[in-house]
């Protein structure tokens, strides 16, 4: 298969300075890369998944509360509580 991949010139450059400091063209390089990439679902012969880890995974969302905003959030929802003696 021939495939044309368009690159913006910082990845153009950086993909030619390294296939030259492995003495490859680049096209090899990147036939090598993804041979090496490819290379499980190749022995295997069955598709592989990769794992999804969920680091990160409520970074949308902004930085966690801090341990003083933890404690204040939770003396606020137990100040009316029955529980109220044992939050303090």
């Amino acid at each position: 298969m021939t495939m044309t991949i368009e690159l913006p010139e910082k990845l153009e450059t950086a993909l030619k300075h390294k296939a030259v400091l492995h003495g490859k063209s680049p096209a090899l390089y990147v036939r090598e890369i993804l041979e090496h990439d490819l290379e499980a679902m190749l022995e295997t012969k069955t598709p592989v998944v990769p794992f999804k880890d969920s680091y990160g995974i409520l970074a949308k969302y902004g930085p966690a509360p801090t341990e003083e905003e933890i404690d204040e959030n939770r003396r606020d929802m137990l100040r009316n509580s029955i529980f109220a003696e044992d939050a303090e």
